[in-house]
């Protein structure tokens, strides 16, 4: 009977902590996923309306609340059709078990089709710009470019990229395996001290590195450098074996294995902003 109450003991200490955990990942799982689709937006609209009526509440402003308890209704019918398309996702993606999908093997091998696909590239002189979104939604961005939504895949890439189409000289956006725009406009960097020798594809990749979490992956059309650009900073000329180990670490979530020191070997070195 001692071994029962000391394993009983043991489940009762181990159960609070087993239960803040598992509430602690749900709560992290779904703010991602809220994130992910902007229907964040929703949940603050919920949250100001609320504060708002509270505000109305402590002071006891009854025009103010006889005003709200008026609108409410409407107001949040009128958030749920707005957001319509947000709601929609987050159904599927709880749907397809996205809170405990771990898609580790998916982006590792969109690392290596996009790593082959610039490595060609690289060879022709071909420009190329791939941006890899992390937890900051690029909507905006693609909206600026074409929607493909199409598997990746290296000849995919390199067919936008290969020939003087109409959607070789923007980025395509990468994500989860697919390529979900093409031809898109990034943001060019402000910074001053760039390379003069830099044109407007590696200002662009800055760019988005500056006002994003993105990951981004160039192919010089002049030199056929490969280089890396992310958290603000342009990693110029590196091997592959430097951009593969620092994507998977990047987008793993993890620290870049990529150091200075390591870079500075190069054939052109780094420049940094």
């Amino acid at each position: 009977m001692e071994w029962i109450q000391g394993i009983s003991a043991i489940y009762n200490t181990i159960r609070p902590v087993l239960d803040i955990l598992i509430l602690a990942y749900l709560i992290y799982k779904g703010y991602e996923l809220l994130v992910k689709t902007q229907a964040i937006q929703l949940i603050k609209g919920a949250g100001l309306l609320v504060l708002l009526y509270g505000f109305a509440y402590f002071f006891k402003l009854s025009t103010l609340q006889w005003i709200l308890n008026l609108l409410a209704p409407g107001l949040f019918i009128a958030l749920a059709i707005v957001f319509q398309p947000e709601l929609r996702k987050i159904i599927m993606r709880l749907g397809q078990a996205e809170l405990f999908h771990i898609n580790s093997k998916k982006r590792m091998s969109q690392i290596d089709a996009a790593v082959t696909a610039a490595d060609l590239l690289s060879k022709q002189k071909r420009g190329a710009l791939m941006v890899f979104p992390r937890k900051i939604n690029l909507r905006s961005i693609i909206e600026t470019g074409t929607r493909l939504n199409a598997e990746l895949s290296t000849s995919l890439i390199v067919t936008i990229f290969a020939y003087d189409g109409p959607l070789h000289d923007g980025a395509i956006i990468i994500q989860n395996g697919h390529i979900l725009a093409a031809g898109t406009f990034l943001p060019l960097s402000e910074q001053q001290d760039i390379r003069k020798s830099f044109g407007t594809r590696h200002r662009a990749a800055l760019g988005i590195s500056e006002q994003s979490d993105a990951v981004v992956l160039i192919v010089s059309e002049e030199t056929g450098a490969i280089s890396l650009a992310y958290e603000g900073r342009l990693y110029y000329d590196l091997s592959l074996l430097e951009i593969l180990k620092t994507m998977k670490k990047l987008l793993e979530n993890e620290n870049p294995l990529l150091e200075e020191g390591t870079v500075e070997e190069g054939k052109h070195g780094i420049m940094e902003v």
